[in-house]
């Protein structure tokens, strides 16, 4: 008891103004250091295959954080299960993935109310692939356990497991903030689902840089630490990340994965005109980005992906992929067709003049 009240006042000292001088120093990074961000990165690795077919090139797994777990570098989004797409459909698009060497799944309890946790894990148990599957998922928006507090946190496990048929969870992400719940009420608890191995690891969803910095120094005092960030990144949205959020990242040593990766399907290029966007919710997130900015995106997608002979989409993941913070991004298919433009950005080396470009006409 008198570790947990120690780890409290230290973690309440790091309020206010000592918070932002934390940011501050956190984010002291070398001019040099930023420069390099926009060098590209090999993805790809040449390894001895028969002797009919010599070396062959392959995506490199990417390790995510310190967790112990490797995968391709691209994860599948799991928001679309359960809401747009059927069973079928979902599994469609599940067997592709894997046939394609795709082992890296993000859900949340939250999606479509834990509808595509269940179709996820009815398809691991069909196709006997957990084992090769990475799972994330998240807790602290379902409608049943909304919050952070260790009874939700906990009650929001198990029941993900029971969705998920499995016996553990790979990532758990804390899926939002929740100021009403002291940070260390939430950390200890995963903690104690560690120890007990239903959880492996913990990431944050969406957390502010300030409360990244809180969360480490709980670590400090023997919390579980966050290994990995997932937060809306793309080429349309760069705002909201790169700026305190991605050095905070980069001095803790995170790794970041993008979600809504395609700006909902914006980047696949498939709609550029008004008149062609879908009356529904994801159709009127997609027509925000219509506009000068927008078009200018498409067109510079377009002409690099012609040079790569490769999809628009696959261009606008492998952008983010040369980021150096960047381990996998997420990104959702709606159709089995789709998602060999997804995995393919791990094979894509984008040239320095191409990344510069891709920077520029999307700032």
């Amino acid at each position: 008891m008198a570790r947990r009240h120690s780890i409290r006042s230290n973690a309440a000292n790091v309020t206010g103004e000592t918070i932002a001088e934390m940011v501050a120093a956190s984010v002291e990074v070398k001019a040099e250091d930023v420069a390099e961000s926009s060098a590209p990165t090999s993805h790809v690795e040449t390894i001895e295959s028969n002797m009919l077919s010599g070396p062959i090139t392959v995506p490199m797994r990417t390790s995510l954080g310190e967790t112990g777990l490797t995968a391709h570098p691209l994860a599948l989004g799991g928001s679309t299960f359960g809401w747009t797409l059927g069973a079928d459909e979902a599994f469609a698009v599940l067997d592709r993935f894997a046939g394609t060497g795709g082992d890296l799944l993000d859900t949340a309890d939250s999606y479509a109310a834990g509808r595509s946790e269940s179709m996820i894990g009815s398809w691991m148990a069909a196709r006997r692939t957990r084992d090769r599957m990475r799972i994330m998922t998240k807790v602290g928006r379902h409608p049943d356990h909304r919050g952070l507090s260790p009874l939700d946190v906990r009650i929001a496990v198990d029941d993900s497991l029971q969705r998920l048929r499995t016996d553990r969870i790979d990532v758990l992400f804390f899926h939002g903030d929740d100021p009403a719940v002291p940070l260390e009420e939430s950390l200890g608890t995963v903690g104690t689902l560690v120890a007990e191995g239903k959880v492996r690891s913990v990431g944050a969803s969406d957390f502010s840089p300030e409360r990244l910095i809180e969360a480490r120094v709980l670590a400090a005092n023997g919390l579980p630490r966050f290994e990995l960030l997932t937060t809306r990144y793309n080429l349309m949205e760069r705002r909201p990340f790169e700026g305190a959020t991605e050095l905070v990242a980069r001095a803790q040593g995170l790794s970041v994965l993008p979600y809504f990766a395609l700006a909902n399907g914006f980047l696949g290029g498939q709609v550029r005109r008004r008149s062609e966007v879908r009356h529904d919710a994801r159709g009127a997130r997609l027509a925000s980005h219509l506009g000068r900015r927008g078009h200018r995106v498409l067109a510079a997608l377009d002409e690099i992906a012609f040079a790569h002979g490769v999809a628009p989409a696959t261009i606008a993941l492998a952008w983010l992929l040369a980021k150096p913070t960047v381990v996998a991004p997420v990104a959702s298919a709606t159709r089995p067709e789709q998602v060999e433009a997804l995995m393919a950005a791990a094979s894509v080396e984008l040239h320095r003049s191409e990344l510069v470009e891709l920077d520029r006409v999307s700032c």
